[in-house]
């Protein structure tokens, strides 16, 4: 008996060939529409669904393959008489192979243009269908979704072979591929921002040498719409990424968008080293630089302006893991590029407003997912708390160390003038640790006598204000809101510190 394949796709490459390979080997195609033009045009002999069910397309196609002739053709168990008989009595013939893939939704939703009409349009009924039941029925029906797969199939069926393992394969490649469908229009069409039901999907960018260590394995997934800021970036150079290097180099690059001056960010797991903002990105970059020359040794650097010849020959004399940048002058990407272990990223920081709106972080058992801290507080919003005024230059400082200490992973205190960092303490199970870390690191520097005082929450005790005072820190910025703020304050008075609170706490877990 002749074996029957159904082909109906979107994506029409590798089709041509494989249906003339299917009809070879003893296939009749049967097909719809747009597909059975395509096949035609080719010269091949191709049997119409309409012809199959006895009922012509309807509702502008919306309905074309949903029939009892098909469906039952790729569900009936070849195994289980009782299916049989029912098919010789309904006058339906079983259907060995399917190939479809599905109306473009995703190519259709990524054009600005598109109205939610004309995505709806988009969306298949019949496609997912189709693969679902073959795909259920894998033990006797083949089914593929992918054209990559057109050459193994035809292997297979040459060799008339009998793998339920390779059909098994095949199948599972469809639910994966129907259930990402899905996803991507249950995403599309929610307003809500936490529904009841959170489907989420992504797509293999990479396997990965391994995770955060050598002994665990890894993989990088991408959103299948990346935000148009995104760590999904052009690399001009170097070898693939890291698990540690896409972590850090996110970091740096969420970081960098946020400020409006020509900035550098050095980064080092996860923490910022070294940040610097000027007039022109090579001063920003001494500034980055200065603020911890040890600590960047290794890391990832992100900038905001285009790399020039003198920004590229100053970071060509230290080992930097990854240079960002939105564009490298030709002289130096040349200048650059002769460091073999050096990766250089092309991003579009010109959309950093349009940056990933939520973030999600795995958990036994679960995912949690926030509203990125996209928040930055202006000076004018800050409220002075203590007898002592700051001035309009201490405002600059308090401004820029408020702004960089949301990015450091708490407890966290941040050391900075008004356009660098000099010490920062991250990561201490205790405030006051994080205080001594930063002042000591910040300390030894290049313009701590004009140095502010950053904390990414309130201070629970006053001695962090004490500590402060006893080395000459004059000014400090802190959200505010602890029980005993008032000892904080008084401290302050005391020392005659200026604080300032903010209102805002900014935790980075």
């Amino acid at each position: 008996m002749t074996k029957k394949a159904l082909l109906s796709v979107s994506d029409k490459t590798g089709l041509l060939e494989f249906a003339r390979q299917l009809i070879d080997l003893d296939f009749e195609v049967i097909s719809t529409g747009g597909t059975k033009k395509a096949l035609e045009k080719g010269g091949l002999t191709v049997t119409g669904v309409e012809d199959v069910t006895g009922f012509p397309e309807m509702l502008d196609g919306r309905v074309k393959t949903l029939h009892p002739k098909i469906h039952g053709g790729l569900l009936a168990k070849r195994d289980n008489p009782d299916h049989m008989a029912q098919l010789r009595e309904a006058d339906i013939s079983p259907i060995d192979l399917v190939v479809v893939n599905l109306y473009p939704f995703k190519e259709t939703i990524e054009k600005s243009e598109t109205t939610q009409a004309e995505a709806i349009e988009q969306i298949d009924i019949g496609g997912p269908s189709m693969l679902r039941a073959a795909a259920k029925n894998f033990a006797d029906v083949l089914t593929i979704v992918d054209p990559a797969d057109y050459a193994s199939v035809v292997s297979f069926l040459e060799a008339e072979q009998n793998d339920l393992a390779f059909k098994k394969e095949l199948a599972t490649k469809v639910f994966q591929h129907t259930a990402a469908y899905d996803a991507l229009i249950a995403n599309y069409l929610t307003d809500d921002a936490f529904p009841e039901k959170l489907t989420l999907t992504y797509e293999k960018q990479q396997s990965l040498r391994y995770g955060e260590n050598s002994h665990q394995t890894a993989a990088f997934y991408r959103h299948p719409i990346p935000a148009k800021l995104s760590i999904i970036t052009k690399q001009l150079h170097g070898k693939e990424l890291s698990f540690n290097n896409l972590k850090d180099a996110n970091a740096a690059l969420n970081m960098v968008s946020e400020f409006l001056e020509p900035c550098v960010v050095a980064m080092k797991h996860m923490n910022p080293c070294g940040v610097g903002i000027a007039d022109n990105i090579e001063q920003a970059w001494n500034e980055a630089y200065e603020s911890d020359p040890m600590s960047i040794f290794g890391g990832i650097v992100a900038v905001n302006r285009e790399i020039d010849v003198a920004t590229a020959q100053k970071m060509h004399k230290i080992f930097l893991e990854i240079v960002i940048a939105p564009s490298f002058s030709k002289e130096a990407l040349e200048i650059l590029g002769r460091k073999k272990n050096i990766r250089l990223l092309q991003a579009d920081l010109s959309h950093a407003d349009a940056a990933d709106r939520f973030e999600t972080i795995a958990v036994s058992g679960g995912l949690l997912i926030q509203e990125t801290d996209r928040q930055v507080e202006e000076a004018e919003t800050f409220t002075v708390v203590t007898k002592q005024q700051p001035t309009a230059e201490q405002l600059k400082a308090l401004q820029f160390g408020q702004h960089v200490v949301k990015f450091v992973k708490s407890n966290a205190v941040v050391v900075t003038t008004a356009t660098k960092t000099l010490g920062v303490g991250m990561g201490q199970p205790n405030r006051i640790d994080a205080t001594k870390i930063a002042i000591q690191k910040a300390m030894p520097k290049e313009g701590y006598e004009a140095a502010i005082l950053a904390s990414d929450a309130f201070f629970p005790m006053d001695d962090c204000v004490e500590y402060a005072a006893q080395h000459n820190i004059k000014v400090i910025v802190q959200p505010g809101g602890s029980i005993h703020d008032k000892d904080s304050i008084a401290m302050a008075d005391k020392y005659g510190i200026a604080m300032v609170t903010t209102g805002v706490r900014h935790f980075r877990h």
